[in-house]
């Protein structure tokens, strides 16, 4: 005998109610989750009670000033290099969407050779850029100079792994955006155009709001890798959190508790960006919740007002 599930007026199941109905208990299920909680539950005794992760020194030290510091500083290139890469790669994907040669081909080789390389290649690169061009210059092409500086000068540590880091993101964030631009229905910019409306405020109102959804979730998974990246600014002598928990265990020669000092300090960064990032998810995926009432209000009457004719009545 089947289970009979409630209809709505016009006769069909609402997906809700088979969602919601109940499931039949299963002791397989429940078997396993006792035996996979029973291992979990050994493991994190066997990690608190081993004293080789010398857990009193990883509390001792895991609000040292020195860490704090250096959680500070990737922090701080982490907010730095996303913002400079976020807009860097907004600029290449429309240039990769352009219908000008130059613009597109432009991008592509940026996009290629930023992607293609490592980044800690990069950084290195960045941080020794002294060696192929002592001094830098702004003048005339093939005329005089108007100002120079010594590399050494300008190209700090800390301007290494922003231009590194923001450089390296660019490239990805290019075609991050350029999916979600893709993913519009080119409709949308065509029947905005037909009301009259500049090309600039057709992607600014109407294309962009749209793609975020599809662009969110990816840049989400970015800033979670800048995090992380910002580790590599450690070989630069860049004292970001991993170069801070280093310089205490050369002194201490606590090295594993010094290394879950930074590990845990990662994983609650990450921990708090990814509930923030599933925060966005829904707020910018609320128009795919209410399509159902959406689809209801058209079938009754004309429907909502669409975006781009509310824009263009502006």
């Amino acid at each position: 005998m089947s289970a009979a599930f409630p209809t709505n007026p016009t006769g069909s199941v609402d997906a809700r109610d088979v969602a919601t109905a109940h499931r039949p208990f299963r002791t397989d299920r429940l078997i396993l989750w006792t035996i996979t909680l029973a291992i979990a539950a050994n493991f994190a005794w066997v990690v608190a009670h081993n004293e080789n992760f010398g857990w009193p020194v990883v509390s001792q030290y895991f609000f040292d000033p020195t860490v704090i510091s250096g959680l500070y500083v990737s922090l701080g290139l982490t907010v730095v290099a996303m913002a400079i890469g976020v807009v860097l790669g907004l600029l290449l994907a429309i240039a990769r969407l352009s219908s000008d040669k130059l613009a597109f081909t432009l991008a592509g080789l940026f996009i290629w050779f930023f992607r293609g390389t490592p980044l800690l290649v990069q950084l290195i690169f960045w941080y020794n850029l002294s060696t192929l061009f002592p001094t830098l210059s702004i003048g005339i092409p093939l005329g005089p100079t108007l100002a120079s500086w010594d590399t050494n000068s300008v190209i700090t540590p800390m301007t290494a792994a922003i231009v590194g880091l923001a450089l390296n993101e660019a490239a990805y964030m290019a075609e991050i955006i350029r999916g979600g631009l893709l993913s519009v229905d080119r409709g949308q910019a065509e029947t905005a155009e037909a009301f009259g409306m500049a090309r600039a405020r057709t992607l600014w109102r109407i294309v962009i709001p749209q793609a975020m959804r599809s662009i969110v979730p990816p840049t989400g998974n970015q800033l979670i890798s800048m995090i992380k990246a910002t580790s590599l600014v450690s070989v630069i002598a860049m004292a970001d959190l991993l170069y801070s928990v280093q310089s205490i265990y050369n002194a201490t020669f606590e090295v594993i508790p010094m290394l879950l000092v930074a590990v845990i300090w990662y994983l609650l960064i990450t921990s708090v960006l990814n509930i923030g990032q599933g925060y966005i998810e829904r707020y910018y995926g609320r128009g795919d919740r209410r399509s159902g009432d959406a689809a209801a209000d058209v079938s009754t009457n004309a429907g909502p007002v669409s975006p781009i004719v509310q824009e263009a009545n502006h």
